[in-house]
């Protein structure tokens, strides 16, 4: 079963599926993009030629002609629903420059057709799988810094977006790139949880820690839950390598208030998160800031 939630996909959302099989992933893009084109509103896909076949074909079965709509590309406001596509490996080449990340690219190759697309007043609905494509490569700065691009697209344009990855994606990929630090930021919704406890994963097994994914997973998701629902302000997820072996999970939000460990009541639905925290971690606090707080974890590799 996929990760990814029942719901009306709206402006600014990002949706995060991991899947199985191919047959998962195609059901879920391909839905996400009917509803765009059957509503009147813009479909852009950047994904392999393979993954590009199966959503047209998904497309097809939905009654839509989607050889069509895309020969005919991005077409004016007015025109009913409209289909983009593009290759995600030639889109990852271009976008990398020595092995590094330009956002002028990004800015340049995707921000203006998504800008385009917008700007006709229909619905947008994107679906991207460059940042896969890069994790998989071992490029995971790079790889990063695109999940950034695109959250700051989202803020500047209304425009929903979907992103998928193998669940095989959270094994360790052939490494280029060996950073000390990584960070990710996530808007204050339902499914930032999951997608920062994705992010989480993913990184410690890139790095050669499959040891600790269980807990980090865990501490990841108590820690953004936290954020989404007592900060409710964007949050940025970082981990990071320290002397020692130690690996340090933290996540910042705007909010000042302090966590405040509560013993949870018999029934109560909540209240146990930073209990597990304390149970699975080699140690954890948090540091008030002038803008925020920093709430940290630390495990021992």
């Amino acid at each position: 079963m996929a990760l990814t939630l029942d719901y009306v996909p709206a402006p600014h959302d990002h949706v995060v599926q991991f899947y199985r099989h191919d047959r998962e992933l195609a059901e879920g893009v391909g839905d996400f993009l009917a509803e765009a084109i059957q509503g009147g509103g813009v479909a852009v896909v950047i994904a392999t030629e393979a993954h590009r076949r199966l959503f047209t074909a998904r497309l097809v079965e939905a009654g839509i002609d989607a050889a069509r709509l895309a020969e005919a590309g991005l077409t004016p406001a007015g025109e009913g629903g409209t289909l983009v596509l593009l290759d995600a490996d030639e889109a990852m080449q271009a976008l990398l420059i020595d092995g590094r990340l330009a956002p002028h690219r990004f800015d340049k190759l995707i921000g203006k057709l998504i800008r385009e697309a917008v700007a006709g007043g229909r619905a947008v609905r994107a679906y991207g799988e460059i940042v896969a494509l890069l994790w998989g490569d071992g490029y995971v700065t790079a790889a990063v810094e695109l999940e950034r691009l695109w959250n700051d697209l989202g803020r500047e344009v209304d425009f929903s977006l979907y992103c998928a990855y193998p669940l095989e994606s959270v094994r360790p990929p052939r490494l280029r790139q060996a950073p000390l630090e990584l960070a990710c930021t996530f808007i204050p919704v339902g499914y930032g949880p999951t997608a920062a406890r994705c992010f989480v994963t993913r990184t410690l097994a890139a790095w050669g820690y499959p040891e600790l994914v269980d807990n980090a997973a865990v501490i990841a998701s108590e820690l953004a839950t936290n954020a989404v629902l007592h900060a409710r302000t964007q949050f940025t997820v970082t981990v990071s390598r320290r002397p020692g072996g130690i690996i340090r999970v933290a996540v910042r939000d705007a909010s000042r208030q302090p966590p405040r460990p509560r013993p949870p009541a018999l029934l109560a639905g909540t209240g146990r998160g930073l209990g597990l925290v304390d149970a699975l971690s080699a140690g954890w606090g948090a540091d008030i800031l002038p803008d925020g707080k920093v709430v940290w974890a630390q495990l021992a590799g």
